[in-house]
């Protein structure tokens, strides 16, 4: 099955050869998305697509470059083409990959589109079987009924995986970088997170990405004090400019991370940390979205401004701070 051809009208490729990585921009009359690609270091051993839910984004968050505005929310035919694109561009045989990881992590909030996101998942999962299939969400409020939706679909699917977008370590900080009104607190994202892990066996995560402001001793002993070590791994994200006129001070949230991450390796979490590749260059990373927020400026009549926008951006901070 492709079904790219009839969904999105036009497909431009940015590349970042020195990086493995390559950036998609999937184009219509009445929306657009971003897919992600990267290969670690070659798509035979390690495929990674980070692909899109929605056009635009309602959450707001204050890091994103799609965080303004938004669109639609895409059908579950424009998220599948995405990821069919990105496979048909590695030139490889799917089956014989080693690692092949799907994530809907790139633009929008997957669960304010579940029964599209359902669907997805259910076809990708047909048609790569080896692929591990991994929902980031911000957890907005939907509702008991949608949760329990996404744990079975985790139960009859077992490749899916459950991430939440935590990032502040207190609720009314949280409310500033993600000012979606209607959305789980941090304790009610620890209890859901263990709905899921009771609900499928597997360690769901939390994803933090560390700034001057959240990066202390302090939130790393809260964290702890929330997520248990024991059914949580920790995913720590560099936090990308949004804008593609300031790429230099990355080195500075390089070193944030990092060493965060460290500060959650001691109190016994198992971490990752996250720094995409390309997002100096061709804005690889999450959030940045640079084409995304042309194409915004250029349909005002199709991108509605989102609670985030006029608020103040995160950036990362200067080399020197």
């Amino acid at each position: 099955m492709n079904t790219l051809t009839p969904t999105w009208s036009d497909v431009r490729r940015i590349d970042d050869a020195a990086q493995n990585v390559a950036k998609f921009v999937f184009t219509r009359d009445d929306a657009v998305a971003e897919a992600v690609l990267y290969r670690y270091p070659t798509y035979e051993d390690r495929t990674v697509i980070c692909c899109s839910t929605q056009s635009g984004c309602p959450m707001g968050c204050r890091f994103c470059g799609a965080g303004d505005h938004f669109v639609r929310n895409l059908t579950s035919s424009e998220i599948v083409a995405q990821v069919e694109k990105c496979i048909e561009e590695t030139g490889v045989n799917p089956a014989s990959m080693k690692r092949l990881q799907i994530m809907f992590m790139s633009m929008g909030e997957p669960m304010l589109n579940a029964l599209n996101l359902e669907v997805a998942i259910r076809t990708l999962h047909v048609l790569y079987p080896n692929a591990a299939l991994l929902i980031s969400t911000s957890a907005p409020d939907v509702g008991p009924d949608a949760w329990t939706a996404i744990e079975n679909l985790s139960w009859d699917v077992p490749p899916v995986g459950l991430q939440f977008s935590v990032h502040e370590t207190l609720d009314h900080e949280r409310d500033k970088l993600i000012p979606f009104r209607k959305k789980l607190t941090l304790s009610q994202i620890v209890r859901q997170g263990m709905h899921w892990y009771a609900a499928t066996g597997r360690r769901p995560f939390f994803n933090y990405c560390a700034h001057d402001g959240n990066s202390a001793a302090d939130d790393a002993d809260r964290l702890l004090c929330l997520f248990d070590p024991d059914y949580w791994c920790a995913t720590v994200s560099v936090v990308c400019e949004r804008s593609d006129g300031l790429p230099a001070t990355n080195e500075r949230q390089r070193k944030l991370a990092t060493d965060f991450g460290a500060m959650l390796v001691q109190r016994g979490f198992d971490v990752r940390v996250f720094d995409p590749a390309g997002q100096d260059t061709i804005g690889g990373g999450c959030g940045q979205l640079w084409f995304v927020q042309d194409w915004m400026r250029q349909h005002p009549d199709k991108a509605r401004p989102s609670i985030g926008a006029g608020r103040p951006e995160v950036h990362a901070p200067t080399a020197e701070a």
